[in-house]
């Protein structure tokens, strides 16, 4: 599994650098973590349960806790903080960002929710 190499939050612009030792790089908004969180709250307890999170365009991070050698918490400013990231998970968010951050405005436009640009233009 790819280790981290660097991993430094841009709270003014909402986003998290993260960089892999297999070359891997990510700018990863705030809002996208948030809506892909790993916790139970956004993806239930099992498959096909997965919560459509809305009206995130401007959560931020406020914290990032380490979890022993594998995982990070990302305490958010809307008082999330149950989602363990762990190394894997942000990964995979870094290498599929693309493909996920379309299938969430997709999901967001098949609920009829209106996606707003958020403060500061950072819009995934």
């Amino acid at each position: 599994m790819p280790r981290p190499t660097k991993i430094v939050l841009h709270q003014k612009s909402r986003v998290l650098e993260i960089a892999f030792d297999d070359g891997t790089q990510a700018k990863l908004p705030a809002e996208y973590l948030r809506v892909y969180s790993p916790s139970a709250e956004v993806r239930g307890h099992g498959p096909g349960e997965m919560v459509l999170v809305k009206g995130k365009e401007d959560v931020n991070i406020e914290k990032i806790e380490p979890v022993g050698n594998y995982a990070v918490c990302l305490h958010f400013d809307d008082g999330h903080n149950t989602g363990i990231y762990s190394l894997e998970t942000l990964h995979d968010l870094a290498v599929n960002y693309e493909r996920y951050w379309q299938d969430y405005l997709k999901r967001l436009e098949e609920a009829g929710y209106q996606r707003r640009v958020p403060e500061g233009g950072n819009g995934g």
